[in-house]
């Protein structure tokens, strides 16, 4: 997820447009900001925020300073060659207007690398700050949002704070960018949807006043593998709580990992046993568990999926309480292609909406997990961790 937040597009703007205003307007200078697409020779392709592409020739004059993220001034902008210049660096050109495009004067830059310490600093700070789960209500009047926040530690509510300077976003239906999530409000939030959002959390962790929310409305698939069409990039997965096949998109976008055999059977071991008594699967309840319980969520959340929680509980460096969530530990876990699944295979998935009778597009699919389905069925779907790419800015917001 290679995502960027609105933060972090504001730093860099903010860069660009802040050096470009020491400057004195002139009528007939033609200005743009956006990424570059691709170089060749003198000639570069820029791609606007909007999604236009501008062609823009680099005269033999012209400068090309390099400015560090947060800059707002030239005096410590960096003369560099036009050679430097790279696809995915952010750019602000002036120049003359040429037809639809521009003969540059003068080039501004934020180097990709420097992007990318951006983004890391963005989805660090998600992590550390960064809570998400399932919704429970919305409360538009005073502005928040209650989410239930699961781990194998078990579930609590936090109460998500907004004030007039939240930013909030929404995922296109199709889309597991956070790049592609359009502005939103507390309005298009819904009971079910998934929820993640950024701020200062309060003392005992109940509470969180945020300064970005993304939320989404995803949908989870627990079943067994039916087929596998690596050239198209698809799976048919058996959907264990429709009985029906569900056919779901993995692009280069999606999150695949497989359990290793004894962490699976770990966490099969851990689930077990925080089962309420005379429950199927249950320790020392009888063992009746059928294998389409494995759709039904934990604690009776309904089917749209948990959502990875703030703390963890697994041992192995997963405490309880502690930081590191589901997401994380997922992201440690070895990574697999749409080829290396194989007829049979049991398979949780979190996916975008769809369209109707479609199963969308995977964000995260965890392979290994039949130990789990066998030993706690009705407990596997906390362990669908919906994630904005890991963290939005890194994006979902990996």
């Amino acid at each position: 997820m290679k995502q960027l937040s609105l933060i972090m597009m504001a730093v860099l703007w903010a860069a660009l447009a802040g050096a470009a205003a020491q400057e004195p307007a002139q009528s007939s200078i033609a200005k743009q900001i956006g990424t570059i697409k691709a170089v060749n020779g003198n000639a570069i392709t820029l791609t606007l925020e909007s999604g236009a592409d501008v062609p823009v020739t680099v005269e033999e004059s012209a400068r090309i300073l390099r400015l560090n993220p947060g800059d707002k001034d030239l005096k410590n902008a960096t003369p560099i060659q036009l050679q430097d210049l790279k696809a995915g660096d952010k750019v602000r050109v002036r120049g003359h207007a040429a037809g639809a495009g521009i003969d540059a004067l003068e080039v501004l830059v934020i180097t990709s690398s420097a992007v990318d310490a951006v983004r890391d600093q963005i989805r660090q700070d998600w992590q550390k700050r960064g809570v998400g789960g399932l919704v429970s209500s919305v409360d538009p009047a005073n502005g928040t949002v209650t989410i239930s926040v699961t781990s194998l530690s078990g579930k609590k509510e936090v109460t998500v704070k907004t004030a007039k300077n939240t930013v909030i976003r929404r995922y296109a239906p199709e889309s597991i960018k956070f790049d592609d999530a359009k502005p939103s409000t507390l309005a298009e939030i819904h009971p079910g949807d998934q929820l993640r959002a950024r701020g200062e959390r309060s003392a005992d962790g109940s509470e969180l006043t945020a300064e970005e929310i993304v939320s989404g409305s995803f949908k989870n698939v627990a079943g067994v593998v039916n087929s596998v069409d690596a050239s198209a990039g698809t799976l048919t997965v058996q959907d264990l709580l429709t009985k029906k096949p569900v056919v779901v998109k993995v692009t280069a976008e999606s999150q695949l990992h497989k359990l290793p055999p004894e962490m699976a059977q770990m966490i099969a071991m851990r689930l077990k046993s925080t089962l309420p008594a005379g429950t199927p699967g249950a320790s020392g309840a009888k063992p009746e568990a059928k294998a389409d319980e494995a759709s039904r969520p934990a604690g009776g959340v309904p089917n749209g999926g948990a959502a990875g929680g703030a703390g963890g509980g697994m041992g192995g460096g997963m405490r309880a309480g502690g930081a590191r969530d589901f997401q994380q530990m997922l992201n440690r876990m070895p990574a697999v292609t749409l080829s290396d699944l194989h007829k049979g295979d049991a398979v949780l998935i979190v996916a975008t909406e769809g369209s109707a009778g479609g199963g969308g597009t995977a964000i995260t699919l965890l392979s290994g997990v039949e130990p789990i389905l066998q030993a706690a069925p009705s407990q596997a779907m906390m362990l669908t961790p919906w994630s904005l790419g890991g963290a939005p800015g890194g994006d979902a917001m990996q």
